[in-house]
Formats: C-alpha cells, sequence, structure tokens
C-alpha cells in the first residue's frame, strides 16, 4: 500500500500519482490553434473567413449545377455533387469554432464538444475516402469498359456506393468515438491544433489509451488503405488503356474527364499522408499544422475551382444555370 507504484490506478501517469490533486476531471480544452502569433489574429480571421465562405459557395454552386442541370444527372457528376455537399459539411466542422476563437480570443471547447467534433470529422473524412474511390472506380468503367458503363454504373450502384461510403464512414469512427466517451482528462488541457483531431485529444488523457489508439489505427487503416489501393488501382488501369488509344484526341479527351478528379485525390491524399504518417519530431511538429490545414481548409476550398476550371460540362452548365436566372430576373416586375 505504501508503494504508489502498485496504485489501481496504476495505468496513470507517475505525476498523477504523486499529485492526486491533479486528479479532478477537466471540463474544457484549450485549442491553441494559431495563438502563437497574437498581432496575426485579425488577419487570420478576414483570411479564414473568406476561404469558408469561398469553399461554401464554391461548393454550393456545383450541387445546384447538378440537381439542376440535366446535362449532369449522370453518375460521375452524381458523384461529384455528393463530394461537394461532404466538403460544406467537412469545412464546416473545423472552420467555424477556429472562426471564433480568432475573433473573441476564446479558445476554450468543453470535452463533450471536443469528442463531438472529432466525430463529425472523423465520419466525413472517412467517408471521404472512400467517396474518392467510387469515384475513381467510376472514371475506370467509363473510359476502360465504355460499352458496358451504362449497365456497370446504373442508378441502383451509384445509390449503393454512395449509401456504402457514409456508412462505412459512421460505423468506424462511431466505434472510435464510442472508446472517447469512456476516457479520463485529468491533466493538462492545452491542445497545440485548431480543432480536436484523436491524436491531440489522446495526448491529454489520463486513462490508458492503448485500446482506443489500436482500434483507431485498425479502422483508421481500414478507412484509407482499401480506398487508396483502389484508386491506384483504378488510374493504373486508366493511364494504360489511355496510353493504348490510337489517336491523340482520343487520349486528351480520356484525360480530360479524370484529370480534375485525379487532381483532388493528389491533394487530398498527399496532405494526408503528410499529417498522419509524418513521424511528429520537433522540426516537423509546426509543419504537421499547416498540412493539416491542406486537407481540412484548402481541398474543400479548391475542388470546385478544379473541377469548374478543368471540366466543359461544368462550365456549359453554369453558363446555362446563370443565364435562367437572369431571364427570370429581367421579367420581374
Amino acid at each position: 500500500m505504501g508503494d504508489t507504484g502498485t496504485s489501481a490506478e496504476g495505468f496513470l501517469p507517475q505525476w498523477l500519482i504523486q499529485n492526486a490533486t491533479n486528479l479532478t476531471a477537466n471540463t474544457v480544452f484549450i485549442l491553441l490553434g494559431f495563438s502563437d502569433h497574437p498581432e496575426l489574429q485579425t488577419l487570420l480571421f478576414l483570411a479564414f473567413l473568406t476561404i469558408y465562405m469561398l469553399t461554401v459557395a464554391g461548393n454550393l454552386i456545383i450541387v445546384v449545377l447538378v440537381v439542376n442541370d440535366v446535362h449532369l444527372h449522370t453518375p460521375m457528376y452524381f458523384f461529384l455533387g455528393n463530394l461537394s455537399c461532404l466538403e460544406i459539411c467537412y469545412t464546416s466542422t473545423t472552420l467555424p469554432r477556429l472562426l471564433f476563437g480568432l475573433l473573441t480570443g476564446d479558445r476554450t471547447i468543453s470535452i463533450h464538444g471536443c469528442i463531438m467534433q472529432y466525430h463529425f470529422f472523423g465520419v466525413l473524412a472517412s467517408t471521404e475516402c472512400y467517396l474518392l474511390a467510387m469515384m475513381s472506380y467510376d472514371r475506370y468503367l467509363a473510359i476502360c469498359k465504355p460499352l458496358r458503363y451504362s449497365s456497370l454504373m446504373n442508378s441502383t450502384v451509384c445509390i449503393s456506393l454512395i449509401t456504402f461510403s457514409w456508412v462505412s464512414g459512421l460505423l468506424n469512427v462511431s466505434i472510435i468515438t464510442s472508446l472517447l466517451w469512456k476516457l479520463m482528462f485529468c491533466g493538462p488541457n492545452k491542445m497545440e491544433h485548431f480543432f480536436c483531431d484523436i491524436t491531440p485529444v489522446l495526448k491529454l488523457s489520463c486513462s490508458d489509451t492503448h485500446l482506443v489508439e489500436l482500434v483507431n489505427f485498425i479502422f483508421a487503416s481500414l478507412n484509407t488503405l482499401p480506398p487508396f489501393l483502389l484508386t491506384l488501382i483504378s488510374y493504373m488501369n486508366i493511364i494504360i488503356t489511355i496510353l493504348q488509344m490510337q489517336t491523340k484526341a482520343s487520349r486528351q479527351k480520356a484525360f480530360s474527364t479524370c484529370s480534375s478528379h485525379l487532381t483532388v485525390v493528389m491533394l487530398f491524399y498527399g496532405s494526408l499522408i503528410c499529417a498522419y504518417v509524418l513521424p511528429e519530431t520537433s522540426t516537423l511538429k509546426g509543419l504537421h499544422k499547416t498540412f493539416s490545414l491542406f486537407y481540412t481548409v484548402f481541398t474543400p476550398m479548391l475542388n470546385p475551382l478544379i473541377y469548374s476550371l478543368r471540366n466543359r460540362a461544368v462550365k456549359a452548365a453554369f453558363l446555362r444555370t446563370a443565364t435562367k436566372i437572369v431571364n427570370v430576373v429581367r421579367t420581374l416586375p
């Protein structure tokens, strides 16, 4: 009994066992975010507010075009509309809280709020991995199996793939979230991040986090590796098929239908790998936050620009819709 090392809470860090007064449960976390640059808070607020508005507006335009224009009622644009809808929700899980902190200086977030933010962020990030893979598979069928494309990628298959993407992301992350609710937080409460990602959350726990880390590793692998491999295999086959085409015009046409999606995939997975795979050394510690900005903030903003600037069908649909709106406005008294 006299040996603190054999405490019933043997899994607690030694500094907590030696300082029992520190076992008072925390109720809030402090998201330090970009507080190390106090002179830039106003500038950062305006920059992120602009990015958020552009992201929501750009992706909302894509959704409206896909729903409104019959020329975009194809599997490719059905997936694109779902991706844009996801990006709006994805950005809205992190940026509003960041903007509030930059504007008011209040960087606190309740532990329950933090876990819920991670839950929605994790579900949407996992779903995006699956959704990008489904879009790659769609392009593979369109380019490599053109004669069977309409039968292989019919409306039933499209809805099934979308449902699978959302349900897979929801179920996997919900299991991790259920384990997070059981953790105890009773030590330092300052988080070196601008949103509640699972790694910094686990670092602040004074419970045994080995089970959560193991389950997170398993589901993170399931949510990223199979979709990434499907995407990689799809594009390897697409590239081989394009190179085998006889004319330069046919090669350009085939590549133009998938180049936008390939660009988005490279941006998303590239920043994701840099954020989670690279070791968190003292040199890379600051860069992890930057990489996180790419896949949580910049990629959702760039997606509408990439798809609209490099896709003739989307640009044509935008012009048709804009013309309709202008004509309706002119008829108003």
